[in-house]
């Protein structure tokens, strides 16, 4: 396009002197070459009436003869970062045309002699064409601008020709009178893209840029705007969207976020000295599932010790710091004495004390002292009295922090039940639990929601009523987005505390000396439930009737393969969308202590000889899940305490059989109850709770 008239001439030309003053290593050197002597004066010409400039230069001059004439200017485009870029000028004069484009920042452009230059865009730059002819004599064109965009460009069509693009709509907006409104739209455009916006369907005076900004919002900046994008080749709109005007006070408070989420989830089910739970399984695996879905860090853990459990709830403090959602769930037996509530560990004796199981209170309060924006305990346990004869008392009150909250599967000295029907048992506080979590409400409304679904279940009325205690402040939910601005480096530091419990041994590829390959892969079911997998990925002809087994040392027992455990269940927890030649699942990871190592051996039958062989390969898959977390060890207080304490059984007991297992139902959809009875009062001197029974928490 060419463009005449003598301002726009001389601003073009000022345009151009003041480039050169920018860059005159470059331009200068490249004048001086092409000089001839006149007259005395310098004179400048260019074409379609483009006025002249005179000045002295000492008996040398440059002439530029009106024989050159661009007939299109190159256009400014907006493309994505490392986006292809044509700029293509086109000019006629006498002879052969020679051309050189230059940057605003490095000169001459390398390579650009041509009419077209074809850069891939990396940031905003400008650029202009110099157009020579063999007499020397030259002209410049526009400047123009390719602005770089460092934005989403997914919905960029592959084969984009440069109509208008919108990568980002304006979004709606709430402010205050008197405060500032900014809207913002973005959109890829080669040329470049034209914006108007509009308000109410109105186009705005001057608002023709792609941010729209009032300093001082009014009322009448109240309504709906959209934003008209458009080049020669197409015209878009942008989404409409709505901005309120509001007063000062009416503004809605800002949505509550957390710098992290993290839970804490132990079901216990095997005791050594009490009657085995089923539905703590199911409970836990489902529960972990959905609060992942919300953004949780989730650590999920089955039959712990008490010095286990103290050692887990330890490595879980760590995980918790200023504003982080810190939630805390436990499925098995328990109790309550004297306003607290115990947690019974699997190798709590036959009777217990106090000091056998772990206090929730304490829980809390190490909780609230890691200053947590919200606390929460679940627990789907009895709360049936230690001491019948002792006076009930209320919970110790909660510190000043709050946000705090308990939701009891159950109300005090009253039990809680699961159903166990053989097939998918469940605690049934935790289903109703687990039907409403997902909701975006305070996590207040959403217990009491669990309350009511619950006291409507007719396997349980009259017996089991949900309980919820809390000091919540503000309308905290588990839904909450996680924001971690500000809190980069705690982040990082729990992000590893947290991998330590959850890193999975790597997918490794067995290759046998007979031709059979094997894959072995590996999945978690909890953190410390991990299984193995073997699949036969490829076969040999000179072997026939694979059968892969798998074992571990040391050796971890399958505690879902003792009696009372049904293939229903298996196939609910170990369900995959392929089918392995063999599993196995190791459990009680916690107590391993040294490097696991995996046996794979492969029979099958030779082609030759018809005869059976065996080949085995080792691989090492060091200390899996929270193997790494050496919950062994406990903590420093519980070793001191270890020798006061009433001998317990072994884990090692409770899988060769010694366990109270499961008894035969007469009817498997009754609710079975999940109290841990003590069958004698244990003798003290003190008043119990005893203060120093949890100091180790």
């Amino acid at each position: 396009m060419c463009r005449s008239g003598k301002r726009k001439s001389l601003q073009h030309k000022n345009e151009v002197l003041d480039w050169k003053q920018e860059n005159t290593l470059s331009l200068m050197s490249l004048q001086q070459h092409h000089r001839y002597e006149a007259d005395g004066r310098v004179i400048f010409t260019q074409t379609e009436g483009n006025a002249l400039m005179t000045g002295s230069h000492q008996n040398h001059c440059q002439t530029m003869i009106r024989e050159i004439v661009i007939v299109r200017h190159p256009v400014s485009v907006c493309v994505p970062v490392n986006h292809n870029v044509t700029l293509r000028v086109c000019a006629e004069g006498t002879g052969v045309l020679s051309y050189q484009w230059f940057s605003e920042d490095e000169k001459e452009v390398l390579g650009g002699t041509q009419a077209d230059l074809t850069i891939r865009a990396k940031k905003t730059q400008r650029y202009v064409c110099r157009v020579n002819d063999h007499r020397h004599n030259y002209v410049f064109s526009e400047w123009v601008k390719v602005k770089v965009l460092d934005i989403d460009k997914s919905g960029l069509p592959v084969d984009w020709q440069g109509e208008p693009h919108i990568a980002i709509n304006p979004k709606p907006q709430t402010v205050r009178q008197g405060a500032k409104l900014t809207l913002r739209c973005a959109a890829f455009g080669i040329p470049a893209p034209h914006y108007q916006w509009h308000r109410n369907g109105q186009p705005l005076l001057d608002k023709t840029t792609d941010t729209l900004q009032v300093d001082r919002v009014t009322a009448e900046h109240g309504g709906w705007y959209m934003c008209s994008v458009s080049n020669v080749l197409e015209e878009r709109w942008t989404e409409p969207v709505d901005v309120e005007v509001v007063e000062p006070d009416q503004l809605p408070a800002a949505a509550l976020t957390a710098t992290d989420k993290v839970a804490l989830l132990i079901g216990n089910l095997n005791y050594s000295n009490h009657p085995g739970l089923m539905a703590p399984v199911m409970d836990v695996h489902e529960l972990a599932n959905l609060l992942q879905q919300l953004g949780f860090r989730v650590v999920s853990l089955l039959d712990l010790t008490r010095e286990e459990m103290l050692a887990a709830i330890d490595k879980f403090f760590q995980l918790l710091d200023r504003g982080v959602y810190g939630l805390f769930y436990y499925a098995g037996h328990g109790y309550e004495h004297a306003g607290r509530n115990y947690l019974v560990a699997v190798d709590a004796p036959q009777p217990y004390r106090t000091e056998n199981c772990v206090c929730v209170q304490r829980v809390m309060r190490k909780m609230q002292e890691r200053q947590t924006a919200l606390s929460v305990i679940l627990l789907d346990t009895c709360r049936k009295w230690y001491n019948q004869d002792c006076v009930p008392s209320t919970i110790m009150p909660l510190g000043p922090s709050g946000n705090t909250v308990y939701g009891y599967g159950t109300c005090e000295d009253a039990e809680a039940f699961e159903v166990q029907d053989g097939g998918k048992s469940t605690g049934i506080f935790t289903k109703y639990l687990n039907k409403h979590i997902l909701h975006p409400e305070k996590v207040t409304h959403v217990l009491e929601k669990v309350s009511e679904d619950l006291g409507k279940d007719p396997l349980v009325t009259g017996k089991q009523a949900v309980e919820i205690k809390h000091t919540m402040k503000e309308p905290r939910s588990l839904a909450d987005q996680v924001r971690t601005t500000g809190h980069t480096r705690e982040l990082h530091l729990r992000d590893v505390c947290w991998r330590q419990a959850n890193e999975l041994p790597q997918k490794t590829k067995l290759m046998f000396p007979c031709g059979v390959e094997v894959e072995i892969s590996f999945s978690a079911l909890f953190s410390n439930v991990l299984v193995a997998f073997a699949t036969v990925k490829t076969t040999s002809d000179h072997a026939q009737d694979y059968t892969v087994t798998l074992s571990s040392t040391p050796p971890m027992e399958d505690i879902f393969s003792q009696p009372g455990r049904s293939e229903e269940m298996d196939s609910l927890l170990f369900n995959k969308p392929y089918n392995p030649d063999c599993t196995l699942r190791l459990c009680s990871l916690q107590k391993l202590k040294e490097s696991m190592v995996i046996k794979v051996e492969l029979h099958y039958t030779c082609t030759d000889s018809m005869q059976r062989h065996t080949e085995s390969q080792k691989m090492d898959i060091g200390k899996p899940l929270v193997a790494s977390c050496k919950l062994y060890k406990g903590t420093p207080a519980a070793k001191d305490k270890r020798k006061e304490c009433v001998a317990a059984q072994s884990m090692g007991n409770i899988l060769n059989g010694k366990s109270q297992l499961h008894q035969p139902l007469s009817d498997p959809r009754r609710p079975y109850t999940r109290k841990a009875v003590c069958t004698a009062k244990t003798v003290t001197t003190r008043n119990e709770p005893e203060e120093n029974d949890e100091n180790e928490v």
